[in-house]
């Protein structure tokens, strides 16, 4: 079982600066690493507080520097946004100067916002998005390459920095959408998917469609499919911290509905309104539905959910809305020590019986 911090970066008002956003990023990466996580996750997202982390990659490129061994993650980068060239370049660049621990998330995004200042159509985020998928394996694992599609040109080309792992770093394909996850099952690439801030029935019925998903397109989930899963949780026996992190990601699952769903406010043009909606969970609700408590409450929720979805990989998100940095930076540690070693041990007997 692996497990990763998932680092959103976001500013919830002007009390956090740009500057100590990333910092903080950067401190919970080197923590993380200290702790025994085997990866950390970057976001990707423009032009609004909802996140600060514009670019994965160069994120990953400076933190390289400051670590040896955690696998560093995109999650993820918004293929359309991109153009082939610069981005396969970049990646092979990436990937050499963190000693090939580049772990290569993509998506097709969601944020109309963000779509409209790059120039473009949202409606073709998918068709393009597709074409990404097929020139990655090509420009990443050939010498040269070509591609001609509809949205997507390469003439003949190389990329001059090779990646240093082979044949290509690990592709995590984010997506709410069967059909996309199918082609990464049958390409063979990992999964990433999460319930959000749902509890145990969402985990089944989870479970469930990519159960789906695999046998559509020839596959066993368990066997042949690695998919994440990224998960809010946090322990303490201190009821003002949980209810503190609680409320940090009910801001985020806010923030993220009125982009998602284009009704997002601003005074500024800048800073987006937190609106309460009428779908939002309840405090008590989320107590219920997420791993969060004492440390032996949050194992137990832990491997309940472990049980019912079997993900080969965790991500923890940390870094919410303007969570204290000193207790997150605690909370990390406290993962390392007690919670994941507990949750390993557990799931290798688990597995062992299964055998």
């Amino acid at each position: 079982m692996e497990f990763g911090v998932f680092l959103l970066a976001q500013q919830r008002g002007y009390h956090q600066t740009s500057q100590q956003v990333i910092q903080n990023s950067i401190e919970q990466t080197v923590v993380a690493e200290q702790a025994g996580f085997n990866t950390a996750w970057y976001a990707e997202h423009h032009f609004n507080n909802y996140s600060l982390s514009p670019s994965p990659l160069m994120m990953i490129a400076h933190v390289a520097a400051r670590t040896q061994r955690i696998r560093l993650g995109s999650a993820v980068c918004i293929l359309p946004l991109y153009h082939p060239a610069r981005f396969l370049a970049e990646v092979g660049f990436v990937d050499t100067v963190s000693g090939g621990r580049l772990e290569l998330g993509i998506g097709s995004g969601y944020q109309e916002f963000e779509f409209e200042r790059f120039g473009v159509k949202i409606e073709d985020s998918g068709a393009i998005y597709n074409e990404f998928l097929d020139i990655l394996p090509r420009g990443l694992t050939q010498k040269i390459f070509e591609y001609d599609g509809k949205f997507l040109q390469m003439p003949p080309s190389s990329i001059a920095v090779r990646c240093v792992q082979d044949p290509m770093p690990p592709l995590w394909i984010t997506s709410g959408n069967p059909v996309t996850l199918g082609r990464g099952v049958r390409e063979g690439h990992n999964l990433f998917v999460t319930a959000l801030l749902n509890g145990s029935d969402a985990i089944a019925g989870l479970r469930s469609r990519l159960e789906k998903v695999a046998q559509d397109n020839d596959a066993d989930l368990d066997a042949d499919v690695k998919f994440g899963f990224l998960r809010c949780a946090f322990a303490s026996d201190k009821p003002s911290e949980i209810d503190a992190y609680l409320d940090n990601a009910r801001f985020q699952r806010r923030i993220s509905e009125s982009l998602k769903y284009r009704r997002a406010q601003s005074d500024d043009g800048y800073m987006v309104k937190e609106v309460p909606s009428a779908t939002d969970p309840t405090m008590e609700e989320l107590r219920r539905n997420l791993p969060v408590g004492s440390v032996n409450q949050v194992i137990d929720k832990m491997l309940e959910e472990i049980s019912i979805l079997r993900p080969k990989h965790i991500a923890l998100q940390t870094q919410l809305g303007d969570c204290d940095q000193k207790t997150m930076l605690r909370q990390i540690e406290l993962w390392g020590e007690k919670i994941i070693p507990a949750i390993r041990k557990e799931v290798e007997a688990m597995d062992a019986v299964a055998a």
